[in-house]
């Protein structure tokens, strides 16, 4: 019978294994896992140079190289020992040690509930760490309800929201046993909120009835909210006419009168938007703002959220165009998170008209980040279409500006692509005012598939794609795309993407299961990567593959893509809409399946729509869910402050 362990060596043992096998431990890959479990280092304790030489086919020089990165792993092994005992998923280590910095296991233990800084950490784990550290700890600390509060609000940002009436916080906070009122005061005394005025007309109490209507905000989504209606006020107040009658005249020749009058506001106004459906002509009147600026002399910046967006815009309007983090000149930080921009109040951008296109998916604080870098005397065009999805990140700036009713706004409804068959813009147009019309389409633009279920339409997509569009249209695979609204089912991302790669690109996988020839989609921004960067939500193709990196050609230009940054890479043959909002391909084939359920909705079908220029294949396997959801479901309402802060300023025209 062996030796008896104690319950502390216990959860060493298991601490240690499941740094290991999380591959924590920098040189050790499952070889030299499975030699360290068969030679019996098991814990901390046994790890000594002299164990690891020990090792077989281990040489001295390697040994000391893995004892000099075991001892560097340190902190990692510290909050490891913390999470593993409590079975909080010890793959979460990096990036705890990303988001609280070095000393993240001494934090951790000071105060639990830090853990909830990550959007997949629950109450429940943070109370078995608190009850791990000191028994005595009570439901009731302050430290936990001031955490909670900040937590919640973060679960709202991610669904939209930059801000929340105490009520709808306190209900939150309710199934934890929290004590509302203090929680939220001690959240404000630590900074990790603010309390702002309702909106006019609210109801919502503070956390004492005898304080006037209140909101609480997260901070720097507050602070994001209040810096974009400051600078447009900034920009209003500075800017002076760019161009005379006769240059603006000459600059829209060959617009149509509502065009015309959106250069005109352009040229006399700091901020104006542009809005309008596909097929309205924005790409057309941006053009003719690039020929303004060139015949006054003017410096005019083109941008999108998205390199593909990017690359599309500088094609429609002949004037080199980049993304909003190339423009501002974006800085990494640890991972793929940008740590500051190299343009902003103090270092302007030097462009006398900045254009931002696809500005539906502006989040507050890239927003925020944009309007801070432009110049005294800059005009902004914002150029978007509201009815497609709002952004992943917080706020809804596009509606907001639009709603606020305080900034030039000229909105395109001539359907110009109808004569040029525009079967995709008249069924998006239908779409967008919340029909779902039957499609008659004798020129095939537009071709809807019926599938029972799932499975069927799956295969319908491997079918359309192998096969039926490119033999029809002649669309090469680079053109031609498939958007879904989920990742997992049979018709999701993740399947679809399986059974493409089978019949595109099969293969074993060389690089952590990329093959050259497969299509990928970037899930990060990594602007930095050598050569050329690329950004979130980037479609390439794998060119070619090293020893643990490949190389992907992506619509800005090729980069090489190694270590942690390949789990920052998908398949792409298949992609979500979200992830599709802001690109066009000449070929598009958006599934509708029944597992969407409630992510239905008129701006997620719409933005799905909309993606195709020349040729668009639905997949209908929803049933009556999906005329539902176009004709009831709007966008998600989002909670924010900006069109009410915008009017209590006074607007910027």
């Amino acid at each position: 019978m062996g030796a008896l362990v104690s319950e502390p060596e216990l959860q060493n043992l298991s601490a240690f294994d499941e740094f290991i096998s999380a591959g924590l431990w920098p040189g050790v890959g499952p070889a030299v896992a499975q030699l360290l479990l068969e030679s019996g280092i098991r814990s901390p304790g046994q790890v000594t140079v002299a164990a690891l030489a020990a090792l077989p086919k281990m040489t001295a020089k390697r040994a000391d190289r893995l004892f000099t990165s075991w001892i560097g792993a340190g902190q990692a092994f510290a909050l490891a020992e913390l999470l593993a005992p409590q079975e909080i998923p010890v793959r979460w280590v990096g990036r705890l040690l990303e988001a609280l910095g070095d000393d993240a296991a001494a934090l951790l233990r000071a105060d639990p509930w830090r853990l909830l800084v990550l959007p997949d950490a629950n109450v429940a784990q943070a109370d078995r760490i608190a009850l791990a550290v000191d028994p005595a700890m009570q439901r009731s600390d302050p430290r936990r309800g001031r955490s909670l509060v900040d937590w919640t609000l973060a679960r709202f940002a991610r669904q939209g929201s930059t801000a929340a009436p105490v009520t709808q916080v306190a209900e939150a906070l309710r199934p934890f046993g929290v004590d509302a009122e203090a929680a939220i005061r001690a959240a404000v005394a630590a900074d990790l909120v603010s309390m702002v005025p309702g909106p006019a007309g609210s109801d919502d109490a503070g956390p004492n009835a005898a304080e006037p209507p209140a909101w609480v905000a997260r901070t720097v989504l507050a602070q994001a909210e209040t810096a974009i209606a400051e600078h447009l006020h900034r920009l209003a107040s500075t800017g002076r006419s760019l161009a005379g009658v006769r240059a603006v005249k000459a600059a829209a020749a060959g617009l149509d009168a509502v065009q015309t009058r959106a250069v005109e506001l352009a040229a006399a106004h700091g901020v104006s938007i542009l809005t309008g459906g596909p097929g309205t002509g924005k790409s057309r009147t941006v053009a003719a703002l690039v020929k303004l600026c060139h015949r006054v002399g003017t410096d005019i910046a083109l941008a999108a959220p998205t390199g593909r967006a990017a690359k599309r815009l500088e094609e429609l309007a002949a004037s080199p165009a980049t993304t909003i983090h190339r423009l501002l000149g974006a800085r990494r930080g640890s991972g793929s998170v940008t740590a500051g921009f190299e343009h902003d109040a103090d270092h302007p951008i030097d462009a006398g008209l900045v254009v931002v296109d696809e500005a539906s998916m502006l989040d507050v604080e890239l927003a925020a980040a944009l309007l801070a870098a432009l110049k005294d005397g800059a005009h902004l065009v914002i150029v978007g279409d509201p009815a497609q999805l709002p952004s992943i990140g917080p706020g809804r700036v596009l509606g907001d500006l639009i709603d606020s009713g305080t900034i030039a706004v000229t909105e395109l409804t001539t359907l110009y692509r109808q004569t040029e068959g525009g079967a995709i813009a008249r069924l998006a147009m239908a779409v967008r005012a919340g029909q779902l019309p039957p499609v008659v389409d004798a020129g095939r633009e537009v071709v809807v598939v019926p599938a029972k279920g799932s499975e069927e339409g799956a295969r319908r997509v491997v079918q359309l794609v192998t096969d039926s569009i490119p033999r029809v249209f002649g669309t090469t695979a680079d053109q031609l795309q498939v958007v879904t609204p989920v990742h997992r089912g049979p018709a999701g991302t993740q399947s679809l993407n399986r059974m493409l790669k089978a019949a595109l690109n099969p293969g074993r996988g060389t690089v952590r299961g990329f093959d050259v020839g497969d299509r990928v989609v970037a899930t990060a921004n990594h602007l930095d990567a050598e050569p050329t960067g690329y950004a979130n939500g980037e479609v390439g193709t794998v060119v070619s593959t090293g020893t643990n990196s490949i190389r992907v050609a992506f619509t800005t230009g090729e980069s090489e893509i190694a270590g942690k940054s390949l789990g920052d890479l998908l398949h792409g043959w298949a992609i979500t809409v979200h992830r599709a909002q802001g690109s066009e391909w000449e070929a598009v084939v958006a599934v509708m399946p029944p597992e969407a359920g409630s992510m239905l909705s008129r701006p997620l079908v719409y933005t799905a729509l909309t993606r195709a220029r020349r040729h668009l294949s639905v997949i209908h396997a929803a049933g009556p869910m999906l005329a539902r959801a176009v004709r009831q479901v709007g966008a998600e309402p989002r909670r924010t402050r900006l069109c009410a802060l915008l009017r209590q300023n006074g607007g910027t025209e």
